[in-house]
């Protein structure tokens, strides 16, 4: 009888314990859920964003520094003031630093061209890179003098390798710089997003420098007197600066440097030349020629590789929520390539291909709530017409040229034009696109103000003409049965549409679809005999 009464009050304590386990993990996961959907609200800018017309538009502002060049869109046209962002254009030369800086936006980094290192200092985090020293005995006798460690190894955050066709993640207020380590210059175009709800100051764009003095870049001659004052007029009202260019001096130089000395244990002098740079005239972007990182190898998905430089182990993205061991704060993955051919997530032997960037694939694009695609149209081709459900989507043209053309809720058409290399344009929220190739092929790379941007197609398989019944679309347009049914099932392929296909007034319903989706035919899978594609940045 007590052997009974044991079994079963052990068997009542298990149902009841499986049961909490069971309501702590759902509770988990409703968490997940609404932290999630608290995350999906943005703060946006508050100006109309009723357009009668968009503009291509090319960089408003040109700075120059020491060892490379800035450039800025003007974030004070509507289509910017809009979509609640900033452009950046960054050109560094070989052996040139991006200076030490934070920013209140998070920011999306496309790498155009050439290769690198992007260092990043997490808060609250570890070092976990350590560098031997070259002289350690000079480090030692300083160390002496100052009663600090002695020690042959320099610890420091991580270093990322970064090459063409990367986007990096940067969180608000994580400090970064970057080296060019290459023989040829680096090109990147970047958005930072100033209507992100993490940016609790207002939608302009702000870069907080830790070194130098990156007021002393200089706007380039071209710009011309009437830009530059009506530049340090439109930056005074908003940021109360006063400087000669687009940046401000480093942060550290608004502070005593009696009282920077006491911290730091440097004289006044130092403070005043090296670490305020009140004398410092190299702009943003110095040459630093004695700069040497030991770093790991690229890993294996790269195949290219140093010779004489660590293995590193390969990073893994990961999908899904979150659960603190495969994934940390500090040790979180920033760089995803979409760059190359073989990541191709829609591609057609005679359209192109587009890979994107997301929450699913870079799960700190979460934390941000950005993402990114790059695209490809071969010769000719389309981009089957389409809406972005849930974000503005800045285009930057990578190379080529292709046809856009962009309409409203009010059915006209805002923007049809020829874009062309070094060209962005601003879509709005559920404003429709259609992209037409020329035939030198078009590529570009698109930011959007959502982790998971959903685009819907009027055209195509996975069209919503598709989706509806044929009566309802008979009823819709005034149209016959074969009329619906041709514009329902005409075009077969799925996102990128062929230019090669013709249709005929007896022709409709006999099309042969061109597209191959990844899980028909993947890009590997296809001999570069039968398919053009164009280089890649």
């Amino acid at each position: 009888m007590a052997k009974t009464l044991a079994l079963t009050l052990s068997l009542c304590f298990l149902l009841a314990f499986s049961g909490c386990f069971a309501q702590l993990e759902q509770h988990q996961t409703n968490l997940w859920r609404n932290l999630k959907r608290m995350q999906q609200h943005r703060v946006r800018a508050k100006t109309d964003c009723s357009f009668q017309r968009l503009n291509a538009q090319e960089p408003a502002y040109r700075f120059e520094a020491e060892a490379g060049v800035t450039e800025m869109w003007d974030d004070n046209s509507q289509e910017f003031q809009c979509a609640g962002v900033q452009a950046i254009r960054r050109t560094i030369e070989p052996q040139g630093l991006v200076l030490p800086y934070y920013t209140n936006t998070p920011k999306l980094i496309y790498v155009i061209q050439g290769r690198g290192v992007l260092g990043t200092v997490f808060p609250g985090c570890a070092e976990t890179y350590e560098t031997e020293l070259r002289n350690p005995q000079e480090l030692r006798g300083s160390d002496r003098r100052r009663g600090g460690e002695q020690s042959s190894v320099d610890r420091h955050q991580k270093v990322r390798r970064f090459s063409p066709g990367d986007v990096l993640a940067v969180p608000a207020g994580v400090t970064i710089w970057a080296y060019n380590d290459g023989k040829e210059p680096i090109v990147t175009i970047s958005l930072a997003d100033n209507g992100n709800d993490i940016n609790q100051l207002d939608l302009n764009h702000r870069n907080f420098f830790l070194a130098g003095n990156p007021s002393s870049s200089r706007l380039s001659s071209g710009q011309g007197r009437r830009q530059e004052q009506h530049f340090q007029s439109r930056r005074q009202q908003q940021h109360g600066f006063r400087g000669q260019s687009g940046e401000h001096n480093n942060i550290l130089n608004g502070f005593d440097e009696e009282i920077l000395s006491e911290i730091y244990n440097l004289d006044t002098e130092t403070i005043r030349n090296n670490i305020q740079g009140q004398n410092d005239d190299r702009g943003s972007i110095v040459f630093a020629p004695s700069l040497e990182l030991m770093l790991p190898e690229y890993d294996e998905e790269e195949q290219y590789q140093r010779p004489g430089q660590r293995m590193q182990r390969r990073e893994r993205s990961q999908s899904g929520r979150p659960n603190g061991l495969e994934e940390t704060f500090c040790t979180m993955k920033l760089r995803q390539n979409i760059g190359h051919s073989i990541r191709a997530d829609v591609y057609s032997p005679r359209g192109g291909r587009i890979s994107t960037a997301n929450s699913q694939t870079l799960p700190i694009l979460s934390y941000l709530q950005l993402s990114a695609e790059k695209g490809v149209l071969y010769d000719n081709a389309i981009m089957a017409p389409y809406w972005v459900v849930n974000a503005h989507a800045m285009i930057y043209v990578t190379r080529g040229r292709a046809r856009i053309q962009v309409v409203g809720n009010r059915g006209e058409c805002v923007f049809d034009d020829e874009v062309r290399e070094g060209q962005i344009l601003v879509v709005p929220q559920n404003f429709v696109v259609i992209k037409k190739a020329t035939n030198e092929g078009f590529e570009w790379v698109s930011f959007k103000t959502n982790d998971n941007a959903m685009n819907s197609q009027l055209a195509g398989r996975l069209s919503t003409l598709k989706s509806m019944p044929i009566e309802v679309l008979m009823n819709s347009y005034q149209m016959s049965r074969e009329d619906a049914s041709s514009l329902k099932y005409g075009r077969q392929e799925a996102t990128l549409l062929s230019p090669s296909t013709t249709y005929s007034s007896r022709g409709r319903g006999q099309h042969v679809s061109t597209e191959v989706t990844p899980t028909e035919v993947t890009p590997t899978e296809v001999k570069p005999t039968e398919v053009v594609v164009p280089s890649e940045v």
